[in-house]
């Protein structure tokens, strides 16, 4: 009797763990994206993100020439990446900017339906008022004019980085 328990608890035991597996079984290895953004003036994107929207600057790195050209991300160019996040934490999505020195080949956007490709990030925070204050403390056009309201007590604000790069800022006042 008592080996038959522990089998049957031996085969619910590996069953569940079958069942585990198979629920977490993904082709990623993780589930976050990191995104790099081509910015013209890097000390002026860095200063945006951290003074005005509050990322943290958690390393950087460089991507020789050759390494670049043989990655295929550019024939040119050293790659000097700074990355920043909203919090320093090992799960958070990673903003990696870095300048090329040189001007853009558009104009920076008046909207959203100005241009293809990424326009915009949203970022849900805890209150509205801290980034408010940030945006007007450095000149910060709020596009979005007062927060609108979502519903559920969130609201919603629109700004643009340096570049153009439209940002919604989401959360109570």
């Amino acid at each position: 009797m008592k080996n038959l328990i522990v089998s049957l608890f031996l085969i619910v035991f590996t069953l569940a763990l079958t069942a585990q597996n198979n629920a977490t079984k993904s082709e990623f290895s993780s589930a976050t994206i990191l995104v790099g953004n081509v910015v013209q003036d890097l000390e002026k994107s860095i200063d945006f993100y951290t003074n005005v929207i509050g990322m943290t600057q958690t390393g950087e790195f460089s991507v020789d020439k050759a390494k670049a050209t043989e990655l295929g991300l550019s024939n040119k160019y050293t790659l000097d990446v700074a990355v920043l996040k909203l919090e320093d934490s090992p799960n958070a999505t990673e903003w990696k900017i870095m300048s090329l020195g040189k001007k853009a080949g558009h104009k920076k956007p008046k909207w959203i339906h100005n241009d293809t490709g990424m326009q915009y990030i949203t970022i849900f925070v805890n209150h509205l008022n801290p980034f408010i204050e940030r945006i007007k403390k450095h000149n910060v056009e709020i596009l979005s004019g007062e927060p609108s309201k979502l519903g559920d007590n969130k609201y919603f604000i629109l700004v643009q980085d340096p570049d153009g790069t439209f940002i919604e800022l989401i959360g109570p006042k």
